[in-house]
């Protein structure tokens, strides 16, 4: 495997602060920028919208996508203004294009603006990237609460469907929607009860979303990805389980997010990936098994 001096646990204390995290704030900063990729011009001309592009996978999948061409939109919440303020300088000062618009995932209105804001920016959207998540442990299922339930589950199922609901109308054949997985919603993840069932619920609507827009030359995956090191993690996760987040991977280590956004950048080009639809593509360093 490459050396690429990732940080490897165990980790020190990151000062992300509350959830969802600040990824400026953190001491070990995820690696987004992707030096060793080389673009192609893959996705010139196109517009791609991506919730949760403030940070993390988000925030490499927004500047990947500049570098093949895309005019890209990044959504955050109000408490990540700052980060999403960083992820766009860091695609202009790549010399790509991209704009920041407030969303909340949970509200349709606001689904609805950010689509109106796209367009009326842009001119078109040709790329949905469904990524804004929300994920908190709880270490039983009596402890789990109902708000927290219907949290996750609004944000991180009903807002996928609430974001294709509102971008539908203008998408054509070739566009292409990607959802974000997870490993836990094919395995379950202790502690993560109603996260990872947000994520195999994300695993069956990416599928059968796939079998409804085929006709129409939309193409839907999703990627699934194991630990990765961004600002959500060790915002929510206890110290001990912030120090050796990742460390079960056969590599050792969680994924970086410029490991992961190359993936997004495939599934998005017609020239790679234009026969494929329907698949939920793991990432996992070097684990084999899924499901």
């Amino acid at each position: 495997m490459p050396d690429r001096n990732y940080p490897v646990p165990p980790f020190e204390e990151q000062h992300t602060g509350p959830l969802p995290g600040n990824e400026e704030a953190m001491q070990d900063k995820p690696h987004y920028q992707g030096k060793d990729y080389k673009a192609a011009g893959k996705l010139d001309n196109k517009v791609a919208l991506i919730t949760g592009g403030d940070s993390g996978i988000g925030r490499s999948v927004a500047l990947l996508y500049a570098r093949e061409g895309a005019r890209v939109m990044v959504t955050y919440l109000p408490e990540e203004h700052e980060d999403a303020v960083q992820t766009v300088k860091a695609v202009k000062d790549a010399g790509g294009t991209a704009e920041m618009v407030e969303l909340n995932v949970t509200v349709q209105s606001s689904c609805a603006h950010v689509v109106e804001h796209t367009l009326s920016t842009f001119g078109s959207i040709d790329i949905l990237v469904n990524n804004a998540a929300f994920q908190n442990h709880v270490d039983s299922v009596a402890e789990l609460s109902f708000e927290q339930w219907d949290k996750t589950f609004q944000t991180n199922i009903y807002g996928y469907f609430r974001m294709v609901k509102a971008v539908l109308p203008y998408l054509n054949a070739g566009s292409a929607i990607i959802n974000t997985g997870s490993i836990t919603g094919l395995e379950g993840s202790q502690g993560l009860l109603d996260y990872s069932a947000t994520k195999g619920a994300i695993h069956a609507f990416t599928k059968t979303l796939a079998q409804e827009l085929a006709e129409k030359g939309i193409r839907v995956n999703c990627v699934a990805p194991g630990p990765v090191w961004t600002p959500l993690n060790p915002a929510e996760r206890s110290r001990e389980s912030t120090r050796k987040f990742g460390s079960k991977t056969p590599y050792g280590r969680p994924a970086q997010p410029e490991e992961i956004a190359p993936t997004y950048v495939y599934l998005a080009s017609d020239a790679d990936s234009g026969y494929i639809t329907g698949e939920v593509i793991t990432l996992l360093g070097g684990n084999t098994r899924a499901g």
